[in-house]
């Protein structure tokens, strides 16, 4: 538990210098617990109006959740790659940057993950067990369309979530959490249609994927690699061909909420 300094914040700029120093306490200590305002009041030296103020300016990164009214307080929350891929789709869809253009980024950046694992020399006890169950999982739901990519979008992120260099991981991983949001609300938009792609489709991923599998247990880098590249381009058709040109959305309803529902597994 990192200890908060004790004494008085110098005036400028009072409530940022506070933020600071929690925000890193955020950072640095896992699972940090914000302690109360009074206590927060005592540690700083500084005025009620001040820590709420700094309270304000973490919320606004989302680092805590304030909860008002009788049983307020606030909820901390460690930055991770689906809070980075909100933030990044924000700025890609500033930015004008359309799903195709997304599309052809992952294409240069994922399969590059598929052939990590295939390198992993742990890959047949940590890797391919995790990859296969998450194969067994998405055909329970092969001919429920949403679920079904969902699932297979499970597949997807945990490729990425087993490459070693954790800088690449959490920035394909943002890449990957964003493209999965904007694939959801396809399949979202598709199924009510009645339009979501037939089953035939569905068993064509599934087998895709154990294929992505096979090479990545036999340790084979480099069909890994070239496999996650023409499956990546075959799925990510089926959403291009209709929606191709549209602005990357990350800040419609059903995309905030897809972000965060995504859960990868850890190394």
């Amino acid at each position: 538990m990192t200890t908060i300094r004790n004494g008085r914040v110098p005036q400028r700029r009072i409530a940022e210098t506070v933020a600071a120093e929690i925000r890193d306490a955020i950072l640095d200590v896992e699972d940090y617990r914000l302690p109360t305002q009074e206590q927060l009041v005592k540690d700083f030296g500084v005025s009620y109006p001040s820590i709420r103020e700094a309270l304000r300016i973490l919320e606004t990164e989302g680092l805590v959740t304030v909860r008002r009214g009788n049983v307020g307080g606030a909820d901390v929350h460690r930055p991770d790659e689906t809070s980075a891929a909100y933030h990044l789709g924000l700025s890609l869809q500033a930015a004008r940057v359309t799903l195709r253009d997304l599309a052809a980024g992952l294409q240069m950046l994922e399969p590059t993950c598929a052939a990590e694992c295939a390198r992993r020399e742990d890959r047949a006890d940590v890797v391919v067990p995790a990859l296969t169950a998450a194969i067994d999982a998405s055909v329970g739901f092969v001919g429920n369309g949403v679920e079904f990519t969902h699932s297979a979008r499970d597949f997807h992120d945990l490729v990425v979530s087993f490459t070693p260099n954790a800088t690449i991981r959490y920035a394909v991983g943002s890449y990957v959490a964003l493209w999965s949001a904007q694939e959801e609300a396809w399949a979202e938009a598709r199924t009510r249609h009645g339009e979501y792609p037939s089953e035939i489709e569905a068993e064509e991923a599934v087998r895709a994927h154990r294929r992505l599998v096979d090479e990545i247990s036999a340790g084979r880098a480099e069909e890994a690699e070239r496999l996650a590249r023409a499956h990546l381009a075959a799925t990510q058709a089926l959403v291009l061909d209709r929606y191709g040109d549209r602005v990357v959305n990350a800040s419609a309803a059903m995309s905030r909420q897809a972000i965060q529902s995504i859960r990868r597994s850890r190394i």
